[in-house]
């Protein structure tokens, strides 16, 4: 039988859905058929990127909260559900480190306690909160995917970015511990897995990564010697893995986390 990707008619939201991983992930989506909701604080960037999606023939809506806002993500939530009845998809792509968190440049002992708290709380909290939020939709209708974002971080030790890779590694343990709660309490339609980026350069850390000349950064070829396939992905590449575990191709498959990352991972550097 031949493997069913299918969307059609199924009701996806992303979080973070108008930047540089998400917002692919938002054209991944629709490609395949699925009714788009792009949430984000900001409701310019929202709107434009729906606005895209429409002038391509895409049904789309945009949805404006805050992923740290519970109430704001009730909201949304309440008005998708008047709009187009169901949720059938979550992607959680919002999230990102937090510049004062780093320590490339001071010690660890330096770094100020809430900016540790505000990189947990965007990455954690803002997967935790939607999760529950849109999940229960889901959990009503005994069916739907959600999709989490971990990292290269979760799996090994990646310098300045301690609050970063402490969140990325709850989300891992989150996506399983929520995968076996929905599967077991909701039934075998509802499933939580995650996707685990390499190296993507994003506006976000493109400061880190390429220098004002183009090149790349001292860090950049440390990423890369230990990166297999020897060049960063384009974000476009993230789209079949969360194709797959939105559709039916993927019906057995929960509570696992797939590296996307040119085989970082699986390098020892020697």
């Amino acid at each position: 039988m031949t493997p069913d990707f299918d969307l059609s008619g199924r009701v996806a939201v992303v979080t973070g859905g108008y930047g540089v991983l998400g917002g692919s992930m938002v054209d991944g989506l629709a490609a395949i058929g699925a009714r788009v909701a792009v949430l984000g604080r900001r409701r310019d960037a929202a709107m434009e990127k729906v606005a895209e999606l429409t002038s391509r023939g895409c049904e789309a809506v945009a949805l404006v909260a805050d992923v740290l806002d519970a109430d704001a993500l009730r909201s949304a939530r309440d008005e998708l559900l008047a709009t187009w009845g169901r949720i059938d998809i979550l992607v959680n792509a919002a999230g990102g480190n937090v510049q004062r968190a780093r320590t490339d440049t001071i010690s660890i002992f330096e770094m100020p306690t809430d900016a540790f708290d505000e990189v947990v709380r965007l990455n954690l909290h803002g997967t935790v909160l939607p999760t529950l939020t849109f999940g229960q939709a889901m959990a009503t209708q005994r069916r739907g995917a959600v999709v989490n974002i971990s990292s290269m971080a979760a799996m090994q030790a990646i310098s300045g970015v301690m609050g970063y890779s402490v969140a990325k590694s709850a989300i891992d343990n989150f996506t399983r511990w929520m995968a076996v709660e929905a599967a077991r309490k909701f039934g075998d339609r509802v499933r939580v897995n995650a996707i685990a980026p390499g190296f993507f350069i994003s506006e976000q850390n493109r400061g880190v990564l390429v220098n004002p000349d183009g090149s790349f950064t001292e860090r950049s070829k440390t990423i890369l010697a230990r990166t297999p396939m020897g060049r960063f992905g384009s974000a476009d590449e993230l789209n079949g893995a969360i194709q797959w575990l939105c559709s039916d191709a993927s019906a057995f498959v929960t509570g696992v986390v797939i590296p996307i990352d040119g085989g970082f991972s699986a390098f020892s550097g020697v």
